[in-house]
């Protein structure tokens, strides 16, 4: 927004120092000035003329001394003014650097805890903050960009060898490029859902995790039975508001991921939900390769991958827990990812409970 030139801080406090200089010497001149008029000396003579005689004396010296006053009051106070606001020049021309988009430039304001190292440290956390955030949405858009271009470069290449080879079997092609633009279809739509959760564009309402974990339970089994999972489920009902599509959307996910990322044969997840005092607990658990805690960490970066997936149904787009996270995010809890000791993985959501005092 453009504004009209004024005045800098610096020459306000200036002006605000010598003028509370020149009060405070008025107001000693004001006293001054009444002792000697209006307060009674016992033994002392005053004659006719005193009072003109004390004007005539008093005033040349008020006036120079107000000058003085005034010329210490403009003079301290621009240097007084200058040392306080040095803090803030060193926020503003970071404040300059980072809309010019350098994030890596920190205050790192000395001193003791003040107001202005309180705003520094603040602007510091949030400068580093914003720097991770952009650079997790550029590796996101370098990430998204390459796993687009993945089928669309395949659809190319299939369309190339149908046209050059016109006795090709067709059907072959034809299933291929409906695999491809299938991937392609659910990569776009877990970006823009991705994008709807980090937005929080949506309505909440009351909500049970446990009905969800029942019902991402049931739409999977079929793929759990097909790749020998068994699922067990338990829990207690766990009240929260939030998005029901969003967090269907996220258990599934993570009763998915924990099919395809198990055992080959004879594997188990286990499904749970509890109820803390102020939050309601899902977690899914299941067996499957040792994770080193180093990797368990990065496992909800998009397009990350736990393990090298050897089953090309379901391999799903590398959005999973990216989607899971950012869907927790979006309704104020946690996600934490532990590995288990036997292999596989503990993922917990915790989201905020319903207040007793809320009505529904």
């Amino acid at each position: 927004m453009a504004r009209a030139s004024g005045p800098s801080v610096r020459l306000k406090l200036t002006l605000s120092y010598a003028g509370f200089v020149m009060l405070a010497g008025a107001l000693l001149l004001a006293a001054v000035w009444v002792f000697l008029n209006r307060v009674p000396h016992p033994g002392l003579i005053i004659e006719p003329d005193y009072r003109l005689a004390v004007v005539r004396t008093f005033a040349p010296t008020a006036v120079a001394v107000l000058t003085f006053l005034l010329v210490f009051g403009l003079l301290g106070g621009w240097i007084l003014a200058g040392r306080m606001l040095a803090p803030l020049t060193r926020i503003t021309d970071a404040t300059r650097l980072a809309t010019d988009g350098s994030l890596s430039h920190r205050i790192r304001l000395p001193g003791r805890m003040d107001e202005f190292r309180e705003l520094a440290d603040t602007f510091d956390t949030m400068l580093e903050r914003l720097e991770a955030h952009v650079a997790e949405q550029q590796r996101f858009a370098a990430n998204a960009s390459h796993e687009l271009r993945t089928p669309l470069a395949v659809s190319k290449a299939l369309l190339d060898v149908a046209r050059s080879d016109p006795h090709h079997d067709s059907g072959e092609i034809i299933g291929r490029l409906n695999t491809v633009n299938t991937r392609a279809i659910d990569l776009t739509e877990a970006l823009l859902l991705l994008s709807r959760a980090g937005q929080r564009s949506f309505t909440r309402e009351h909500v049970d995790l446990s009905l969800m974990a029942e019902e991402a339970t049931e739409t999977l089994l079929p793929l759990a039975e097909k790749h020998g999972v068994a699922i067990e489920t338990s829990g207690d009902i766990t009240p929260a508001v939030g998005s029901p599509a969003l967090l269907l959307q996220l258990t599934t996910n993570l009763v998915h991921n924990a099919i395809v990322h198990n055992l080959p044969a004879q594997g188990t997840v286990w499904v749970s939900t509890a109820v803390r005092p102020r939050t309601v607990v899902l977690s899914v658990e299941n067996t499957g390769q040792h994770i080193t805690p180093q990797l368990a960490s990065t496992l909800t970066e998009p397009f990350q991958r736990g393990t090298e997936r050897v089953r090309t149904d379901h391999a799903g787009v590398g959005l999973g827990l990216a989607i899971v996270k950012t869907i927790t995010r979006a309704h104020d809890g946690t996600l934490s990812l532990t590995p288990r000791a036997a292999g596989g993985i503990r993922i917990t959501v915790e989201l905020p409970a319903i207040s007793p005092n809320t009505d529904g």
